[in-house]
């Protein structure tokens, strides 16, 4: 039988609620909405207009709402903002699947907040925007973008490509498809057909297919670079060649003196000071 039950009676929720809560410890703690409906054989809460779901740290607020008491799955549709610790994301409609998948539509904003460290000393915002995005909040923030989106660091750069995901709280981020990175700060641009962005633990890009890396006016090509962002500033990378099988032994016998040869691993620093225009 579903049970009516009006924004006036909302504690009648919140009752049912924390019988079941020492059973199952995520369940939201408060529903708030113009009307409410309750079905106690599904356990399905329906609530419509200013809906508020709250738990904890998190906040869920739309236009309308559909949450699963049982399997705590739940949905929001209209003007949905949903606030977890230090994420926020905004979008027309959001779904959870009650064990850590949270899946958003129509023009998503994810945003998180970075206090100041040793590493940011004055903070830093991160914001991921895109179509659809699925973000899995237990998994070191996992964040996918699969139809392709934006990744940006107000102190980093910005990162674009046709297929994007990432772990925040790894600081890594992984781009396929006209991936491009642009680092403002460090007057960079990298590009290719997949870049893996590593900035937590040794502040590199890996660059692979039709691989670049430009700074101010200095270009370097290949078809995989290492792409380390010094602390100076300067463009640091490592372009490796995929030799055929046996060819060094081939180029040994055709070649100059060992003294006169050049590592295929060489590494280039490119220093606007020093460095000439390769871009030709």
């Amino acid at each position: 039988m579903i049970k009516k039950i009006f924004a006036g009676f909302a504690a009648a929720m919140l009752i049912s609620s924390a019988a079941l809560a020492a059973e199952k410890d995520n369940l939201p703690s408060e529903v708030n909405a113009d009307a409410i409906e309750y079905d106690m054989n599904t356990g399905v809460v329906s609530a419509e207009g200013n809906v508020l779901l709250k738990h904890g740290t998190t906040k869920a607020t739309g236009l309308h709402a559909m949450y699963n008491v049982n399997t705590q799955e739940a949905s929001l549709i209209g003007n949905v903002i949903v606030v977890d610790e230090d994420m926020r994301i905004t979008c027309d409609a959001l779904a959870s699947n009650g064990q850590g998948h949270m899946v958003a539509d129509g023009e998503v904003v994810a945003t998180q907040t970075v206090p100041p460290n040793e590493k940011y000393p004055v903070g830093d915002t991160r914001t991921f925007r895109g179509d659809h995005i699925d973000f899995f909040p237990d998994d070191r923030k996992h964040v996918v973008i699969p139809a392709g989106g934006i990744a940006k660091s107000e102190v980093e750069g910005t990162f674009t490509a046709d297929h994007l995901e990432g772990w925040i709280d790894d600081e890594r981020y992984i781009g396929t498809g006209n991936a491009h990175l642009v680092s403002e700060v460090r007057k960079l641009e990298a590009g290719g057909d997949k870049v893996d962005y590593d900035g937590k633990q040794e502040g590199k890009a890996v660059v692979s297919g039709n691989a670049w890396a430009i700074q101010d006016n200095n270009t370097i090509r290949g078809n995989h670079l290492t792409v380390y962002l010094a602390d100076d500033g300067n463009l640091k990378a490592e372009p490796r060649v995929q030799m055929p099988e046996g060819f060094n032994e081939k180029f040994e016998q055709q070649s100059a003196p060992a003294a006169e040869k050049k590592s295929s691993d060489e590494t280039v620093v490119i220093n606007p000071d020093e460095a000439t225009n390769n871009e030709s």
